[in-house]
C-alpha cells in the first residue's frame, strides 16, 4: 500500500530527536479520503474570487466581528504591540474559525500523513509532521488535543505546527501558548505572524482604483510602482482621497482578481502579509474587505461580475493547453494560482487578447480549442 511504503520511508529520514514519537503516533494510521478531496477543492482556488467575496464578506460576519471586538480586550492590545490593526485581526479570526466556533475536529497527524503520502505537498507535509511531534515533545500539546482543519491548521487562528513553534505566544502571560482555548494567545499569535511576515504600521492592505480606458493589463501582479507613477499611467483612487504617507512612500502592484471586468485594486506590502496566512489573492481580499467593513468603509465601486464555479477537470485543462501551447505552468494539478495566471497572460498577450490573466468561461474554451483538448 502506497501509504505504508512512505511511512516506512518517512521514518527512516525522520530526524533522531522525535524518530520515536513519530514511529508512536503514525502507528495504525490510515489516509483519511476526506483530505485528498479538502485539498483538492479549496474554495480560494476553485470558486470565482466575486462568488468567494460574497460567501465570506457579508453584513452578518461583520456585524459578528463588531460583537467580538467589542467582546475580546485583546483585540485592544494587539495594534499597540504589534502595528496590525484590531480589525484585520479580527477578520483573520472570522474568516479562520468563524470567531472560534469551527475550529476543526480532524486528527492533525492524520490529515498531515495524508497529505504527505498523497506526494503534491509531501515536503510541506512531512515538515509539519516534525513540528507536530516537536511540540508533543515539549509539552505544547497532546496527541488528542491536535485537532484541526483538513490541512493541519489548529485553533482558534488555524496555525499550523511549524508556525505555532516559530510564532505562537503567551499573550495573556499564564506561561502556556494556548491557541486552542486562549482567544487572547491566538489573536496575539496571529498579530505576530502578521508583525513577522512584514506588515506596515500605518499602511494599507490594498485600495480599489479605477483604470483609464485601452490600459495595459499585463502590468498586474507583475510591475511595482509608487502611486504617483501609477497616477501618471491614468490610475486614480475610486474613492478620490489622497495618498496616507505610508501608501505614497511604498511600492503597489495591481491586481484585477476577477479580471478586466471586476473591481481593480492597488495592493501594498500589508496584502502580501495577509498572504503569509494563506498564500491566495482571493483570502487576502477578504480578510481586508471584512476589515474595511469594521472600519465602515463605503463599498466597492465595481462590482464583481456573475460566474460559474470551474470544475478541476476545466482547471486541469487550462493548464495542460498552456503548456502545451508553450506556456510554463508549472505543476498541472488544478490550482489557478500566480503560475497559472502569468502563463494565461503571457497566451493573451501573444493572441491580441486583453491580458488581464484571468481564467473565465471564454478563456478556458478558447485554450482547450486552440489545444485542440
Amino acid at each position: 500500500m502506497a501509504f505504508d511504503a512512505w511511512r516506512s520511508d518517512f521514518l527512516r529520514r525522520a530526524p533522531a530527536d522525535v524518530r520515536t514519537i513519530l514511529v508512536r503516533e503514525l502507528a495504525g494510521l490510515t489516509p483519511d479520503a476526506r483530505v485528498l478531496t479538502s485539498d483538492l477543492g479549496q474554495p480560494e482556488f476553485s470558486r470565482p474570487v466575486g462568488d468567494y467575496i460574497q460567501r465570506t464578506v457579508g453584513a452578518d460576519r461583520i456585524a459578528l466581528g463588531r460583537q467580538a471586538r467589542e467582546r475580546v480586550p485583546a483585540l485592544s492590545s494587539v495594534e499597540a504591540r504589534y502595528g496590525v490593526p484590531a480589525e484585520i485581526v479580527t477578520a483573520i479570526w472570522g474568516m479562520e474559525t468563524a470567531f472560534g466556533k469551527i475550529k476543526g475536529d480532524q486528527d492533525v497527524i492524520r490529515s498531515l500523513a495524508t497529505l504527505a503520502a498523497q506526494g503534491r505537498r509531501r515536503e510541506w507535509a512531512e515538515t509539519q509532521l516534525i513540528a507536530t511531534a516537536r511540540m508533543i515533545a515539549r509539552g505544547d500539546a497532546t496527541r488528542a488535543q491536535l485537532r484541526g482543519s483538513w490541512a493541519g491548521a489548529m485553533g482558534h487562528t488555524q496555525f499550523i505546527p511549524e508556525t505555532y513553534l516559530r510564532l505562537a505566544v503567551d499573550g495573556d502571560g499564564d506561561g502556556d501558548r494556548d491557541i486552542w482555548n486562549s482567544e487572547t494567545d491566538a489573536l496575539h499569535s496571529a498579530a505576530n505572524l502578521l508583525s513577522n511576515a512584514g506588515w506596515k504600521r500605518g499602511g494599507s492592505w490594498a485600495v480599489e482604483v479605477l483604470l483609464p480606458p485601452g490600459f495595459d493589463y499585463s502590468v498586474s501582479e507583475t510591475t511595482a510602482l509608487r502611486p504617483t507613477d501609477w497616477a501618471a499611467r491614468g490610475v486614480r483612487r475610486a474613492d478620490g482621497r489622497p495618498w496616507s504617507s505610508v501608501d505614497a512612500d511604498s511600492e503597489a502592484r495591481l491586481i484585477l482578481p476577477a479580471g478586466a471586468r471586476g473591481p481593480a485594486f492597488l495592493t501594498f506590502p500589508n496584502h502580501m502579509a495577509i498572504r503569509a496566512y494563506n498564500n491566495s489573492t482571493s483570502y487576502a481580499l477578504a480578510v481586508g474587505l471584512i476589515a474595511d467593513g469594521l472600519r465602515g468603509t463605503p463599498p466597492l465601486r465595481t462590482s464583481w461580475p456573475a460566474e460559474q464555479p470551474m470544475s478541476l477537470a476545466d482547471r486541469r485543462a487550462v493548464q495542460a493547453a498552456l503548456t502545451q501551447l508553450g506556456f510554463d505552468v508549472g505543476a498541472i494539478d488544478g490550482v489557478i494560482g500566480a503560475g497559472t495566471r502569468a502563463a494565461v497572460r503571457n497566451w493573451q498577450k501573444s493572441r491580441g487578447r486583453p491580458a488581464d490573466g484571468y481564467v473565465d468561461a471564454a478563456t478556458v474554451a478558447a485554450l482547450k480549442a486552440e489545444a485542440r483538448l
